[in-house]
């Protein structure tokens, strides 16, 4: 058949109209996205308090805020374009080409480059690169990235080769018939929708609510107060301004980031790219793990099984099959690499695979005799065989096929020529589990993740595979439960151990039906069939090899294949959650000792115990060592995490009292020892600082504070800032001196209440265990 092609003109101009053959991704103006990071709650307040500052004219004030404010932004956004900057790499290294007849010559051109109306050529390991109406020739085509159905399907003139599906078998000339979002490919990845909030930005939201309005209703009572008392409104404003930005937990946002994106760098070490930040906030949370079968529980290759043999030994029906193939697919790669084939064969003549004949044969010479063998699919093998004499082996094959079928095995047949044709055998083919597949099922649901498996293959595999992998007995067929009832659909769904036969909207169903019941689900998925229950899941998991809409779609990007990945990345998600639920604690219980014990001394006696350059100064050493969390040593919980708000604000409400009532009773040592009110607000700074820092390591765990040893970055830090606190107060930088003595003092009298505070958090933690 003979073909014309487009010309290069002609073809400039359908790219200008349809554009690139390739997946548009919505992506935001980088200046909009930095920006959006200066918009919500906690941004808000800061930005009041930088306008109050810009009012008063108290310059270093608002160039501090600022600055607070600015590396907020930075923070976020930087760690959101690395990550997807690791995306787009990934991407670059999938870049296809295509063979397609331009201006009367085939050329190899990018595979983006193509519109509808091109001819192109495809051969045997060819991704197919658009929707193309095949013209001339037969092929076996692998759509499991579309389908997830592992098996080829056979196509031919007429039939349609969609973009992003592998020819196996076979080549063809076709013509496209849709490009880029046109594809069937592209469609399906549409079917995403556009994110929401997620669970820790509302938790972030929360938390920041909950400190803005105590601080907002302490501040508020400070200034009625001072008005009554006819104090200057200037200073009044200063000071309340000042006492904002202490209170704001204005690095919320930033250290949560940062301990996820330290997290994220890690889980990058163990071949887990993360896409979103929060992702991995969520996997933390995960409770059900919707997983694909192929490439994750099993190796993604075909093994043969034992054979069924018909008067020949195992051995024989191997080799006479090695003989009949060539390697180049799965089937005969599994074949010629289970046996070793002898010197004295000698392969004479070689009939490949074709989607028409669908066999081999071959022409073997040995010690001068020559023989046929041929293998193929069993119903072709069986009717070759079927002569005058039938064999009773070619009456009894389709039983066995049957009965290997319903195991969930692919079967080969194999047959010889001594003079006729006899069948010599049945070749099962299987793609085995990986052997650290049951290992990581058992881990997961020690971890109170229950693993469920989806596959578009047949009942039968997916049902032998759910059993060698312990995973249960109750799989069933997608399209077996989508007729019932709401409340029947979520119950069959909840308890189904596995789901065979799946289609794309089967998948983002029971991903729905499951989120519906309160589970957290994470979805792991390659093709474009998954993209829209990996975007509707709490966390989608793009596993190696996943198609461009698969990783658009995801969360968080395997380099590398099995389960085990995945069990790894939950436990490092564990530890990132309890790092920022830990930080949560000491920041709700920080803001509350700092802002009551202030407001409370200038309200009830009157005295101003801090200065504002002092309020400043305990902000930014308090924070320094605090984004050194992220690399703070921690235990992954055994079970799924998630924000107990409640206990969170009691524990840190109930600590922050504690520590206001420390401060009063040294002020009142203070007051009673000292007459210089100057040298008791540098006592309260002091006492402020170092109960500050070590208030760090009684929240950064449940038990005893010496039941995990820190990290000794957050421990030399929290040193440090201490150090540089002390200093300042015993030689009067920015404050009066109190000298080396007291110092020491006020050391002792901190550590004493940071073993009370201790006590009192492990028995807060134990009252909410009962």
């Amino acid at each position: 058949m003979e073909f014309r092609g487009l010309s290069e003109d002609e073809a400039s101009k359908r790219l200008e109209k349809f554009g690139y053959n390739e997946i548009t991704e919505k992506k935001r103006h980088p200046i909009l996205h930095f920006l959006s990071y200066f918009w919500g709650p906690i941004p808000w307040m800061i930005e009041v308090a930088l306008v109050l500052s810009a009012i008063v004219q108290h310059w270093e004030d608002f160039y501090i805020i600022l600055s607070l404010l600015i590396a907020n932004g930075i923070v976020g956004f930087w760690q959101e374009h690395r990550a997807e900057n690791a995306i787009e790499t990934l991407k670059k290294q999938l870049a296809l080409n295509a063979r397609v007849l331009r201006d009367g010559e085939w050329k190899t051109v990018p595979a983006r480059l193509l519109v509808p109306g091109d001819i192109v050529k495809v051969r045997i390991g060819d991704i197919i690169p658009a929707d193309i109406e095949i013209l001339d020739g037969r092929c076996e085509i692998d759509e499991s990235s579309l389908t997830g159905e592992s098996l080829p399907v056979d196509k031919g003139e007429g039939d349609t080769a969609y973009s992003g599906s592998v020819c196996k078998r076979g080549e063809f000339v076709g013509i496209v018939k849709a490009t880029g979002d046109r594809t069937y490919f592209g469609k399906t990845a549409k079917l995403v929708e556009e994110e929401g909030v997620s669970r820790f930005q509302k938790v972030v939201i929360k938390i920041g609510n909950y400190l803005i309005i105590v601080a907002t209703f302490v501040i508020m009572l400070v200034i009625l107060v001072s008005i009554k008392r006819h104090e200057s409104i200037i200073e009044i404003l200063r000071f309340s301004l000042v006492l904002m930005v202490a209170a704001i937990p204005a690095a919320l946002p930033a250290v949560m980031s940062v301990t996820m994106a330290v997290g994220a760098l890690t889980l990058a070490k163990r071949e887990a790219i993360v896409r979103k930040l929060v992702a991995v906030e969520e996997l933390a949370g995960v409770d059900v793990l919707c997983s694909d079968k192929t490439g994750t529980l099993t190796e993604g290759r075909l093994t043969i099984g034992k054979p069924i043999t018909f008067g020949f030994t195992e051995e024989k029906v191997l080799m006479f099959a090695s003989l009949a193939s060539e390697g180049g697919d799965p089937i005969d790669d599994a074949i010629l690499g289970s046996v070793s084939l002898e010197d004295e064969y000698e392969v004479v003549e070689f009939v490949p695979w074709d989607p028409v004949s669908k066999r081999t044969e071959a022409l073997v010479r040995k010690n001068g005799m020559e023989f046929r063998v041929s293998k193929g699919a069993p119903q072709v093998i069986e009717e070759m065989c079927r002569g005058e004499d039938m064999d009773e082996s070619a009456e009894s094959l389709m039983k066995y096929v049957d009965e290997l079928a319903e195991r969930g095995y692919r079967t080969v047949a194999v047959a010889v020529n001594f003079g006729e044709w006899k069948i010599a055998g049945l070749i099962p083919l299987y793609d085995p589990p990986r052997k650290e597949s049951k290992e990581m099922i058992k881990t997961a649901r020690e971890m109170g993740v229950d693993v469920k498996m989806i596959t578009g293959d047949h009942i039968a595999i997916a049902r032998e595979v759910a059993t060698f992998l312990n995973l249960g007995e109750n799989v069933i067929r997608a399209k077996d439960f989508l007729d019932k009832g709401y409340s029947e659909l979520t119950r069959i769904v909840e308890e189904a151990n596995g789901f065979a036969e799946v289609f794309p909207e089967h998948k983002y169903v029971i991903v729905d039906a499951l989120q519906k019941n309160g589970h957290i689900v994470a979805m792991t998925g390659d093709g474009v069939n998954d993209a829209p229950a990996l975007k509707k899941a709490d966390v989608g998991i793009a596993v190696r090899g996943a198609t461009d809409a698969a990783r658009a779609s995801s969360d968080i990007v395997l380099a590398n294949s099995g389960l085990s990945v995945i069990v790894d990345a939950i436990k490092e998600s564990r530890k990132i959650f309890q790092k920022m639920q830990n930080y949560a604690v000491y920041r709700i219980a920080e803001t509350i000792r700092v802002l009551f014990f202030i407001a409370l001394s200038i309200i009830v006696f009157n005295f101003y115990p801090v200065t504002p350059a002092m309020i400043i100064l305990l902000a930014l050493l308090n924070d320094i060592p605090i984004l050194s969390i992220a690399y703070d040593n921690v235990v992954y919980s055994e079970k799924p995490e998630k924000w107990e708000l409640e206990q969170l604000l009691v524990v840190s409400t109930i600590l922050g009292i504690v520590g206001v009532i420390s401060s009063f009773v040294l002020f009142f040592i203070a007051n009673s020892m000292i007459s210089d009110h100057d040298v008791i607000r540098t006592f309260m700074f002091l006492k402020l600082a170092v109960a500050g820092h070590l208030t760090i390591f009684v929240t950064r765990t449940r038990g005893p504070f010496w039941s995990i040893k820190p990290g000794s970055l957050l421990l030399w830090s929290a040193i440090g800032t201490k150090l540089i606190a002390t200093l300042f107060a015993i030689f009067g930088v920015l404050m009066t001196p109190i000298g080396f003595w007291y110092a020491i003092l006020i050391w002792g009298y901190c550590f004493a209440w940071f073993l009370i505070n201790d006590y009192v958090k492990v028995r807060c933690y134990r009252m909410f265990e009962l």
